[in-house]
């Protein structure tokens, strides 16, 4: 039997962990998505996960997601020219988790499968009307600052609900959910509550039917709060340093 590489047995302990965490919430493990942060994954490392299994793949700069999704494609095409199998590969997904500026949506809309981080009615309006021109609707996500730090990006807790249902009216957008980053912290209270405000939040919208039957996603939860997260109620965690080692690389990164 090979011996398992390191990022395998590192994604089998996030794997672990994430049931684990699903079974003290009486949740399905199959309702949480696992988001690899590739941000200090060199190609190979890349292409091994997604060889593993993992089909959901995020990124904080454009710059790189774009990058990194055209050098995936061109590898897997070579691949499918080269006559090697391709049956036992996922689709790749790329998630935007970063700060996004808005002159820079246009180069990233053919490659993304959803923005998490749509924090103000001119980034949503600009992702809205290229939308509409270049592609179906773009799935995005109202990015809430509820840890309240000043430094962070993301919408007030008080503004949330308005921003949702004006991004929900657009033609070309799709709300698909949440995300919110909590305070790093050692503290679990100050983590919880910033989780728990959010899932309020996507609780009172679904009540008010704002987004649909596709605002269904709660984006919470890093390598450091994520089974905290998911006791919360997160269906997608966006896990980087516990996968790859380095920093904690899932941390809000502002566009340049």
């Amino acid at each position: 039997m090979a011996k398992k590489s390191i990022l395998e047995e590192r994604l089998q302990t996030v794997q672990n962990r994430i049931a684990e965490a699903c079974v003290k919430a009486r949740r399905d493990p199959s309702e949480v998505t696992l988001v690899a942060v590739t941000k200090t994954a060199g190609p190979e490392t890349i292409r091994e996960i997604v060889q593993l299994g993992v089909q959901d793949l995020g990124e904080s700069r454009v710059q790189q997601l774009v990058q990194r999704a055209s050098q995936l494609h061109e590898m897997f095409q070579r691949r499918k020219t080269h006559g090697v199998p391709q049956t036992s590969l996922p689709p790749v997904r790329w998630h935007m988790i970063g700060h996004l500026q808005r002159n820079k949506v246009k180069q990233l809309l053919p490659h993304v499968h959803c923005i998490h981080s749509v924090d103000s009615l001119r980034l949503a309006e600009e992702i809205d009307e290229i939308g509409m021109k270049t592609r179906s609707k773009v799935p995005v996500m109202l990015q809430i600052n509820a840890s309240e730090e000043p430094q962070k990006h993301g919408v007030a807790v008080g503004a949330a609900i308005h921003l949702g249902e004006q991004i929900a009216t657009m033609p070309g957008l799709q709300l698909v959910g949440l995300m919110t980053m909590a305070e790093l912290t050692d503290d679990e209270s100050v983590i919880r509550n910033a989780f728990r405000r959010t899932r309020e939040i996507f609780e009172e919208m679904k009540w008010h039917k704002i987004g649909g039957p596709d605002f269904k996603h709660l984006s919470m939860g890093m390598s450091h709060d994520f089974e905290i997260a998911i006791q919360e109620g997160s269906t997608m965690v966006r896990i980087g340093s516990a996968l790859f080692g380095g920093a904690a690389t899932e941390t809000e990164i502002p566009e340049e």
